[in-house]
This record gives structure tokens, C-alpha cells and sequence, in this order.
């Protein structure tokens, strides 16, 4: 099976999308799905987040620039199915450096074809910087799909708006494939009216395309970072992790459904070409 590649993106920060690159990958490794997770923000808070120091020289800074081959930058983790290539500071000066090439916007999946044709990972996990730089789009032209993070406040509509308008760039650029795959709703507090109110807008505007599970406002999932562990291993019991469990199901079992209408629909919309019969 081809290995799909999901970014986690949103250029505005504090939307939850760091949170849920932790916690929905070591969900869907729970899944049994071997998962890579690649820490793209310099912040490198999804390194920390899953137990592992900002090391010197442990980003894919090298290898973007071309001096260190992927492999070496895959860490494992202490939970299985998942592994990580871990950030720090220093991939802050990889845009810098690779603007002086023609591809620098092709730059990470130029680098990562060769681990894709491999199929060694089901998923890998794109925790993008929360801004639109090099990276972020480096990030999105080598995707297959985005899921993009919001928090339950009004002001993140706009910038909902905007993030479908880049993807739609990505896709008339040249990453044809490139889909939003789901708008993940995060921060939802039930008792306010306020959330309950934008999840409804959001769904409105966007329909089906809307993730059916709500993240919530959970004191759980902003501990979990600081014991280095992913909500299902923190506390496998509280919403949080009931709630990631919930949207990495929810995600598998709409690729199910993309891969039956594949099989239905082989050659799209259009009827299949007629086959001569042959005259022998």
C-alpha cells in the first residue's frame, strides 16, 4: 500500500496542531499503523512532546540542504508503531538556505522519495511551522492531503479561508493530489455557546469535509507534553484520548470509503473505454 503523507497545518498559531500531531499519530500507531511523524516547526514542541531532547544536528536541516541522507534523522520512540524525525532550532535557517535553489520549493519531498518508495511507514505525519514560509510549503507540495486545525473562536474563520485558498495555490502550482482531507474542530467547550456556534458555522460553510469528532478543552492533553507522552499513554482513559481515538478512527474509516469509490469509479465519472472485439 502506498504510503500517505498528511500534513498538520494552519499558519496561525495556538490552534492546537502541534497537540494533535502528537496525539493523533500515536493514536493511529495504536491502530497498528506504522506511523512516521516529521517535526517540521523549529519550536520542535511534537519532539519534546513525544519524549525526545532538541539534540544538535537532528533535524532535517542536513538533509534539505543535502549533506545527510533521511535515514539517519528516523528516531524511534518508546511507543510502537511510531517513530519521528525530531526538529530544533537550527532548521529556522533551512528556508534561508535552500531559497538560493530553483527547487526550493520541492526541497523536502525531493528528499523523502526515496523513504516513500520504500513503503516502509502506512502514514507519515507533516507537523508544519504556524507560518507561510518555505517550509510550510514544502510541506504541502509534498502532501497528499492536509488536515487543518482550528479552535473553536470566530477569529479562526479567516484564517480558515485562507488556508483553503493556499491549498488550492498548491494544487493549480502542481501538487494536483493535494486534498483537505478534514477541519478538525479543537478547544471545543460544550457549555459555551461560543463553540457551539462556530463548529455550526464552520459546518455550514464546509459540510462533510468537517472532522464529526471534536477535540475538547481537556487539562489532560496540555499536561501530557510535559511528561513527554502522548495523551492515550498519559491518561488512555480521559476525553482527550477518547476524543484523538475517535478522529483517528474517524479518519481511517474515510480512507476505506475514498479507496470503495476508487474501486466503484476506476475511470472516474467518464464510462470505461469500449474494447474492440477481436477478429480471430
Amino acid at each position: 500500500m502506498k504510503t500517505l503523507v498528511v500534513a498538520l497545518a494552519n499558519q496561525k498559531g495556538g490552534v492546537g496542531k502541534t497537540t494533535t500531531a502528537i496525539n493523533f499519530s500515536s493514536c493511529l500507531a495504536e491502530m497498528n499503523k506504522k506511523v512516521l511523524l516529521i517535526d517540521l516547526d523549529p519550536q520542535a514542541n511534537a519532539t519534546s512532546g513525544l519524549g525526545l531532547s532538541k539534540e544538535p544536528n537532528s533535524s532535517l536541516f542536513q538533509v534539505l540542504i543535502g549533506e545527510h541522507n533521511i535515514d539517519l534523522k528516523i528516531k524511534s520512540t518508546d511507543f510502537k508503531n511510531l517513530d519521528i524525525i525530531p526538529s530544533e532550532l537550527d532548521l529556522a535557517g533551512a528556508e534561508i538556505a535552500i531559497a538560493r535553489h530553483d527547487d526550493y520549493l520541492h526541497k523536502l519531498k525531493n528528499a523523502l522519495n526515496p523513504l516513500l518508495a520504500r513503503n516502509v511507514y502506512d502514514i507519515i505525519i507533516l507537523d508544519c511551522p504556524p507560518s507561510l514560509g518555505i517550509l510550510f510549503m514544502n510541506a504541502l507540495n509534498f502532501a497528499d492531503e492536509v488536515i487543518i486545525p482550528m479552535q473553536c473562536e470566530y477569529l479562526a474563520l479567516e484564517g480558515l479561508g485562507v488556508m483553503k485558498n493556499i491549498v488550492q495555490q498548491v494544487v493549480d502550482a502542481g501538487n494536483s493530489n493535494l486534498k483537505i482531507s478534514g477541519i478538525l474542530m479543537t478547544m471545543y467547550n460544550p457549555s459555551t455557546n461560543l463553540s457551539q456556534q462556530v463548529v455550526q458555522e464552520v459546518i455550514k460553510h464546509f459540510g462533510d469535509i468537517v472532522f464529526e469528532t471534536l477535540i475538547p478543552r481537556n487539562v489532560r492533553l496540555s499536561e501530557a507534553p510535559s511528561y513527554g507522552l502522548p495523551i492515550n499513554k498519559y491518561d488512555p482513559h480521559c476525553l482527550g484520548a477518547s476524543a484523538y481515538r475517535s478522529l483517528a478512527k474517524e479518519f481511517l474509516d474515510r480512507q476505506q470509503i475514498i479507496k470503495f469509490e476508487q474501486i466503484q469509479k476506476p475511470f472516474g465519472d467518464e464510462p470505461p473505454p469500449s474494447v474492440p472485439f477481436s477478429n480471430v
